[in-house]
C-alpha cells in the first residue's frame, strides 16, 4: 500500500485530476459571478453581501489552487486550501440535504435546472477531499514545477 501511495505517477495523476476538477469548477463561476451569488444564496446560510464576497473570491481561489496543484507549485498549501474549500462545501451540502432544500449545487454550472443536490454529491466531495489529503501528504515532488525550480537554483 505504501508503494502505491508513494508512486510518482499516482501522485501526478491525483494532482492532475484534483487540479482539473478545481479549474473546471471555477469557469462558470468566474464567467457569471451574479449567478454564483444566487447559487450561494440558495443554500440559505448567508444573505446579501455575505454571499457576494465569497462568490467573487472563491472561483479565483479554485483557479489558483487548481493550477498550483496541477503544476506542482506550493503543493501543501494549495492542496490544504482545496481540501478546506471542499470540506466547507460538503458541510453546506449536508445542511441543505438535512433541511430538505431542492437546489442545484452550483459546482460546475450555474444553471438552476441542473442536477439537484443529493447524497452522491457528498460522496463525490469526500473522494475529492481524500485526493487533496493524499496530495498534501505526498512526499514525491517529481514532475512538479517546484522541484524543477529548486533543481535550477541548486536548493535540495
Amino acid at each position: 500500500m505504501k508503494r502505491l501511495l508513494s508512486n510518482e505517477y499516482n501522485i501526478l495523476a491525483a494532482r492532475v485530476f484534483l487540479g482539473a476538477v478545481l479549474v473546471l469548477a471555477c469557469v462558470d463561476k468566474i464567467a457569471d459571478p451574479g449567478a454564483f451569488t444566487k447559487s450561494i444564496l440558495d443554500y440559505r446560510l448567508v444573505s446579501g453581501l455575505a454571499a457576494a464576497i465569497p462568490a467573487a473570491v472563491i472561483p479565483w481561489i479554485e483557479l489558483l489552487c487548481g493550477m498550483a496543484i496541477m503544476f506542482g507549485l506550493l503543493l501543501r498549501g494549495s492542496s490544504l486550501l482545496a481540501g478546506t474549500l471542499l470540506g466547507i462545501f460538503t458541510l453546506a451540502v449536508l445542511t441543505a440535504l438535512i433541511r430538505g432544500l431542492d437546489i442545484s449545487c452550483g459546482c460546475f454550472t450555474q444553471d438552476p435546472s441542473a442536477a439537484r443536490l443529493g447524497w452522491l454529491k457528498v460522496g463525490e466531495n469526500l473522494v475529492l477531499i481524500s485526493v487533496s489529503v493524499f496530495v498534501y501528504f505526498s512526499k514525491n515532488m517529481r514532475f512538479s514545477l517546484e522541484q524543477y525550480l529548486r533543481s535550477r537554483v541548486g536548493d535540495p
